[in-house]
């Protein structure tokens, strides 16, 4: 299968150029540096020869903003250290550009396509000493070529649903063999654990999710329309997907029965739908501003469609109750849930659909310390709603620092276990 891994991917790289190519043209690629993850030309290595190199591959903005304390820690301990983040999506690259200026011995570069050939060239330029993979990003070609070089692996936040563990099962050897390479696997959760196991049976462990520990600075958060968010009664639905909208909207309706100048914030999971959700709006009489990153929020609305990634957090603090989306849509049962560990982070209640799957654990974590609740229906959200905003002024020591707590544990008990990993491998 590994062979065949191989010649697939080597014959299909034209097939993935043009791919990409096309995601440049939909503006889902950085206009730039896309070539990044196509030609051994724009690999653009910078490394000091002198230094060890650890290299992080998280995929998306989630998985990158979990490693950041990690790298603190891991820069704090050890001399000599230089970090490779790679990361996939465009939206974790905006974010690195930011997060990654207060270090000078971080790069961030976007992940090659796992072709071997161009893995090949990338570790000959790269020459790292240390690699961590990060969730479910497992790459054969990358993998065997750093069992090849005796490079050592983690993989740390592992995750594996049981749809891909029977998947990983049709290719029992296969499996074996790959994950096998993993000198240290940290698991998100007891389930992935209890798979790999199957797999490899040495220094694997669960220490929770490591997205419980990224930190988020309250004081430094700011917002233009904080006036607004502090004097009106709102709530906000965040990560929205195509359909929840208006089960949002039809929520709202029940609560102006209540609160006759409620508003509701929707900042969907993809901004190119805004047009199609103020349709909607519309369609429903309900008075709409779409609202750009640093663009004030008129008094005369009532709904609010953010239209700008990367800003939740300016909402999540100033909001007392969320609906977390991608939770409430029977198709996307197995997939379903999109991470509210911010939203608990910065004190806000969450409320999430019956399909949450992908952050099972996450949920049940915050349902047990009472931070999150399941609804079924817009009756059982509007309910809900109506007893968090009849004092709509927030508060949100209680669930900060209960959040924070579990971060800081969290974060300890990794530590613990990667300066053990890096213990014979950094001198």
């Amino acid at each position: 299968m590994i062979l065949l891994y191989r010649i697939l991917t080597t014959f299909l790289y034209p097939i993935l150029i043009l791919a990409i190519f096309f995601r440049k043209i939909k503006k889902k690629e950085d206009a730039f540096r896309y070539k990044e993850k196509i030609f051994p030309s724009c690999f653009n290595v910078v490394r000091n020869s002198d230094s060890k190199l650890i290299w992080f591959h998280a995929a998306s903005v989630g998985e990158f903003k979990s490693i950041l304390p990690i790298i603190e820690e891991i820069n704090n301990n050890y001399k000599h250290i230089e970090f490779l983040v790679t990361t996939v999506t465009l939206s974790s690259s905006n974010l690195a550009k930011e997060e990654l200026k207060k270090f000078d011995n971080v790069h961030h570069r976007f992940f090659p396509l796992d072709v071997g050939f161009l893995m090949n060239k990338f570790f000959s330029l790269w020459k790292p000493n240390i690699i961590f993979l990060v969730d479910s990003e497992i790459w054969p070609n990358l993998i065997f070529k750093a069992k090849k070089n005796k490079i050592p692996l983690s993989l740390i936040n592992a995750r594996i649903t049981s749809k891909t563990f029977k998947k990983w099962m049709i290719f029992p050897r296969t499996a074996q063999k790959i994950f096998s390479s993993f000198s240290l696997c940290l698991t998100s959760n007891l389930e992935t654990k209890n798979y790999l196991l199957k797999f490899n049976k040495e220094n694997i462990y669960f220490n929770g999710n490591i997205k419980l520990i990224n930190k988020i600075d309250a004081g430094g958060i700011k917002n233009l329309n904080e006036k607004f968010l502090l004097k009106n009664r709102f709530w906000l639905a965040a990560s929205t997907h195509k359909g929840e909208e208006v089960f949002c909207l039809q929520t709202h309706i029940q609560l102006k029965n209540k609160y006759n100048d409620i508003v509701t914030i929707i900042a969907p999971r993809h901004i190119e739908r805004v047009k199609s959700i103020k349709m909607a709006c519309d369609d429903l009489n309900l008075n709409v501003q779409i609202i750009n990153k640093n663009e004030p929020i008129l008094d005369n609305k009532e709904i609010i469609i953010i239209n700008s990634f990367g800003i939740l957090s300016n909402y999540f603090k100033y909001a007392k109750s969320v609906f977390i989306g991608k939770s409430t849509i029977k198709r996307l049962e197995n997939v379903g849930g999109q991470n509210p560990i911010d939203a608990a982070k910065l004190g806000c209640k969450i409320y999430h659909g019956p399909y949450v799957y992908n952050f099972k654990e996450v949920y049940e974590i915050l349902k047990k310390i009472q931070i999150s609740e399941k609804i079924e229906n817009t009756k059982e959200l509007s309910d809900n709603l109506i007893k968090d905003l009849e004092d709509h002024r927030k508060d949100n020591k209680k669930i900060s620092v209960l959040i924070n707590n579990l971060g800081q544990k969290t974060l300890a008990d990794t530590m613990n276990k990667i300066n053990n990993f890096l213990l014979n491998e950094i001198k």
